[in-house]
């Protein structure tokens, strides 16, 4: 008994080096993958911490409270990104509109500042092919993106304002209607049942300016009609798949069918609650259900006083024990895209310094850890290269060609 005891745990013992081993190699290939393939991550709210006293996005920080850094970008093999310039938003007003619109500009100085004071480590990219260009010098390329387009106020020329201050996707809105569309999250009824004239036109216009359409957010009716407007592909920075995890940030199969129609693309985003539903009996997911509440329904009237409390209130929330989810949570929903519609409609947006973050892919210098995942499930380089940024590169062209087109 004593020898096929000992027999057993040999065996066991040689199998489980035999799987580490394996393991070992798999990683090794995927590290030269992830480094040949041209990688993007289409959303992450960086700008918010440059405009903090004493950032240096040039010296090496720890997450949670900075996910993204030039030196953890070069760690984790990130060849591109787009930050984005993100606005809350207060009842609709001509005081609010000018705030909205004065710290979008502020966050674009602050990007500008930072690329103009550190040109060995990032440039700034404005079209397609910038991506691939600045890579080959061995730097950083720094697309922007505008998550809710509130700063617009109705004033349609502010989008070729901001286009040319390098601005290249628009998130239509945010967590409450605006003026353009109807949200996914606001506990309100519709106010426009999608998009609102107004929208229509913008649409229209970043159609001509060659800016791409972000429908990361909007309500589903709002996407379908966004869909039935652009006359160019369109695409979702950071959402992820509803039969997956039940969110309502998420996209229903309909809406992913509709998508890849349309010739678009959703990059999937690391935001926790996005990727698997939560444990519903933690005081965590209690409290935050609490503080999410409260947000939804008085954010939007809250002085600057009370929004300073809430957010002490978040962070101290954040604080709570939390089971996050894994890589291999996270790439089941790019498993679910690619068995629905294809490989040629899913990407990657963390949504990084904005509440994306997963156990083992915490920040920018853990992503590497996906092209393993994506590695042991059986993708190719070639899809793997499509999945961590030549989709969007797709996307982005095709809006450039549109536009050409229009003019």
């Amino acid at each position: 008994m004593k020898y096929l005891v000992l027999i057993a745990f040999i065996l066991s013992f040689s199998q489980h080096a035999y799987c580490k081993g394996k393991d070992e190699k798999l990683k090794e290939k995927a590290t030269r993958i992830h480094q040949k393939v041209l990688t993007i991550d289409t959303h992450n709210d960086t700008p918010f911490l440059l405009l903090e006293k004493g950032f240096n996005i040039t010296e090496r920080h720890e997450a949670p409270h900075s996910r993204v850094d030039f030196p953890r970008m070069i760690e984790g093999g990130l060849d591109a990104m787009f930050i984005g310039v993100f606005t809350s938003q207060k009842p609709r007003s001509e005081s609010t509109y000018n705030t909205a619109y004065n710290t979008a500009n502020q966050m674009l100085d602050s990007i500008h500042s930072v690329l103009d004071q550190f040109p060995d480590w990032a440039e700034l990219a404005i079209n397609s092919g910038d991506a691939e260009q600045i890579s080959k010098k061995g730097k950083r390329a720094i697309y922007i993106g505008m998550e809710n387009g509130f700063p617009l106020a109705k004033k349609l020329e502010r989008i070729e304002e901001f286009y040319n201050r390098g601005v290249r996707y628009i998130t239509l809105c945010h967590s409450f209607h605006n003026d353009i569309c109807d949200s996914s999250s606001d506990i309100k009824e519709p106010e426009h049942v999608g998009l609102s004239e107004f929208g229509k036109e913008v649409v229209k216009e970043m159609n001509r300016l060659g800016m791409m359409i972000d429908v990361s957010h909007m309500s589903d009716e709002s996407f379908f009609q966004v869909i039935k407007h652009s006359k160019a592909p369109v695409m979702a920075s950071h959402s992820s798949v509803r039969s997956v995890c039940n969110h309502d940030r998420n996209m229903s199969d309909k809406m992913l069918k509709t998508l890849a129609e349309n010739g678009g693309v959703i990059q999937i985003c690391l935001l926790d609650d996005y990727v698997k539903e939560p444990d519903t009996t933690t005081q965590r997911y209690r409290e935050e259900s609490r503080l999410m509440k409260i947000y939804r329904s008085q954010y939007p009237s809250m002085s600057d006083d009370e929004k300073k409390s809430f957010s002490n209130q978040w962070r101290e929330m954040k604080k709570l024990p939390k089971q996050l989810p894994t890589v291999k949570d996270l790439v089941d929903h790019i498993d679910y895209v690619v068995n629905l519609v294809g490989v040629d409609y899913v990407g990657i947006g963390s949504d990084f310094d904005g509440g994306g973050g997963l156990a083992d892919c915490a920040d920018v210098s853990e992503f590497p850890n996906i092209t393993f995942e994506l590695l042991k499930r059986g993708y190719p380089k070639k899809d793997i290269e499509k999945i961590w940024g030549g989709n969007i590169l797709r996307v982005f062209k095709e809006v450039e060609k549109t536009a050409a087109q229009i003019d």
